[in-house]
């Protein structure tokens, strides 16, 4: 089980991993995230990156380490990380490369709920997908093979995102050759509930015992 942060967000944890190498002002994070692609690795909320510092600092995780001015524009505070944040750092490092957690991707959502559309219709819609998979799977070959002189440390999060996108596009391709080929279980259930608008007794029966099971 995850354990509980001081601040919860994956912002936090960016903004530790790029202050871990130098004190910077929170527009030179934003800079350095932008730069580093971290906003490709987790969801840097851009708007409250401000006030995540500020809890960051309250927290203990940050300290004010003077400030700096550049041209005209207002002085703006500089933060270093403290022990406990680089200790926080690392902990929470260890955590997300050992403990698998449970995600909701929205393409699982949507998976979940397929049987609202016609099975000709989800079979379009996963054309579709696996042309934009093939797509992003041939970007994130190209970008790896452009940043061969990179040291592997710094690409292993491409190396996940590659190994990803072909295993999901060969899974959503195995599938919309069943669906296309009649070989998916119950598509005929599937199409029928469409044309007549009823739901096949199985299914009304699967989910009776459902509600009556939840009732006990």
């Amino acid at each position: 089980m995850a354990k509980r942060r001081k601040v919860g967000n994956l912002t936090a944890l960016a903004v530790l991993g790029v202050v871990a190498h130098r004190p910077m002002h929170p527009y030179e994070m934003a800079r350095a995230l932008r730069g580093w692609g971290k906003d490709r690795d987790m969801p840097v909320k851009w708007g409250s990156l401000y006030s995540v510092v500020e809890r960051m600092a309250e927290r203990g995780l940050l300290e004010e380490a003077g400030t700096s001015r550049e041209g005209r524009r207002p002085e703006r505070t500089v933060y270093r990380i403290t022990e406990e944040g680089r200790e926080e750092l690392v902990d929470w490092t260890r955590e997300l490369l050992a403990t698998p957690e449970r995600e909701f991707p929205h393409f699982r959502a949507g998976l979940s709920v397929m049987a609202a559309l016609p099975p000709d219709e989800v079979a379009a819609l996963l054309r579709q997908r696996l042309a934009a998979l093939e797509a992003q799977a041939e970007e994130l070959r190209e970008s790896l093979a452009e940043w061969a002189e990179v040291p592997r440390l710094f690409l292993v999060e491409n190396e996940y995102d590659l190994a990803m996108a072909e295993a999901e596009t060969a899974w959503v391709r195995s599938l919309l050759t069943e669906v296309e080929s009649g070989s998916f279980p119950g598509l005929g259930d599937w199409r029928k509930f469409h044309a007549s608008g009823e739901i096949p007794d199985e299914l009304r029966e699967l989910a009776e015992r459902s509600a009556e099971e939840d009732k006990r």
